[in-house]
């Protein structure tokens, strides 16, 4: 059992803030994510008016994962130096604006461009979030808050089929870029509006006591690119990197491939392959919920905050690698979908948990930084999900290619388990 004391009362213009940022970074996530699915929902009515083949297709939809998973290399330590305000506010324009450009796509050239500048405008979303939670709340506390910022990227993805069809019977889908890019300008605009950072300088005895309860020290100035480099000289880092690669890996394989191979592989129809896709991403915004709120649990009841929520990282994603593999081998397409339900379930209560163990691990001045190197991680698996499982469905058949995704994921627990154990030192220093 863990010593620490009684968590204290949140101050009442803490708590406040608190409620802010996390609606605020909520409905950016959402935005963020039904921006990102528009592509996937419209599919065939781009493929069918810019005459697309499905090898085009399916280098634009990859296209955004690798700008904005190199992009998370320096939007790291901007977050560290600029603060969440200013540089998400200023990725939700650009993003924003990629995505309303979407819509005047007319060849796929252009189609590629402004995917490559959705990436780049996205990428500060979710380091940004996990500096808002290391900003306003105790390391202890930090789970329930990274589970509901997570909860936007599930929850997008469930509200993407449902709300932007209608739009593009009603219109064309030309008008379901124009309409999500719109929604994206009106959140920059309120949230550089409404959220501010706390100013040590402006606090109480009583705020500062409570957001530094966790902390040996106060907090440090925010980090530069050299001690952005030095956090590759830690194990952790590179644990936390290997893992998210394992994790994301397989939630990618599902999150693009999952409608596809209902209809291929399991021979659904085109509403049954709808609603069976959709109830998957309803469970993973529950598992984020869940997992953020467990995850303070049990960082409360281990000694080293490290190891708590290393720990249900570890538990989440062999859980995915265990109901992957039913889900492969299952005939029965109901115990497939429920199986692939647990593991979107378990997806994203697992990179609920990476996020918020990314604020305990990083120094107090690199959050963003190590955050972002995690999602580096993370993304070039997903950039490299839908080009091999497509490579082996076709070559083989899914199932060899959700095994790997099973595979991948397996590892991924491993490299949190053998090299994230301690938390990084501020200053950086030698490898530990």
């Amino acid at each position: 059992m863990s010593n620490r004391p009684a968590p204290a009362a949140i101050p009442p213009r803490i708590r406040r803030s608190q409620a802010i940022s996390l609606a605020l970074l909520l409905v950016c996530g959402v935005i963020n994510y039904l921006d990102r699915a528009t592509l996937a929902v419209a599919n065939e009515y781009i493929r069918a008016d810019l005459g697309l083949s499905l090898g085009e297709m399916g280098v634009l939809l990859s296209a955004f994962s690798w700008s904005y998973a190199i992009c998370q290399l320096p939007v790291g330590v901007l977050v560290d130096k600029v603060g969440p305000r200013w540089l998400l506010g200023a990725g939700l324009v650009l993003w924003s604006l990629a995505q309303a450009a979407g819509g005047l796509a007319s060849t796929f050239g252009w189609f590629l461009v402004v995917r490559i500048a959705l990436g780049i405008g996205e990428a500060p979303q979710f380091p940004a979030a996990a500096r808002v939670v290391s900003n306003w709340f105790p390391a202890r506390s930090r789970g329930t808050p990274t589970g509901v910022f997570n909860s936007a990227s599930p929850l997008g993805v469930a509200l993407a089929p449902l709300c932007l069809p209608p739009l593009i019977a009603a219109t064309s889908w030309h008008w379901a870029f124009f309409v999500t890019g719109a929604l994206g300008i009106v959140a920059a605009i309120v949230w550089i509006a409404v959220y501010r950072d706390p100013v040590r300088a402006q606090l109480t005895a009583e705020e500062r006591a409570y957001l530094e309860v966790d902390d040996a020290a106060p907090a440090a100035p925010a980090a530069g690119f050299a001690a952005w480099r030095a956090l590759f000289r830690y194990r952790a880092t590179w644990g936390m990197m290997l893992g998210f690669f394992g994790s994301v890996y397989l939630n990618w394989v599902f999150l693009t491939w999952l409608p596809g191979y209902l209809r291929t592989e399991r021979h659904m129809d085109l509403a049954q392959a709808g609603i069976a896709a959709s109830i998957p991403f309803l469970c993973g915004f529950a598992g984020a919920l869940v997992a953020g709120w467990a995850s303070d649990r049990v960082a409360r009841m281990t000694v080293s905050k490290v190891a708590g929520r290393r720990n249900a990282v570890v538990v989440a994603t062999l859980g995915m690698v265990a109901f992957t593999i039913p889900a492969a081998l299952a005939e029965s397409n109901v115990v497939a979908v429920a199986c692939i339900s647990i593991v979107i379930f378990l997806a994203n209560a697992s990179s609920a948990c990476a996020w918020s163990l990314a604020t305990v691990v990083a120094p107090p001045s690199s959050v963003g930084s190590l955050g972002a190197l995690q999602n580096f991680g993370g993304f070039l698996g997903g950039a490299l999900a839908p080009v091999l499982t497509g490579y082996i469905a076709q070559t083989w058949s899914f199932v060899p290619a959700l095994l790997t995704g099973a595979g991948m994921a397996f590892l991924g627990a491993m490299s949190y388990l053998f090299l994230v154990v301690r938390p990084i030192p501020e200053p950086a220093g030698q490898v530990k």
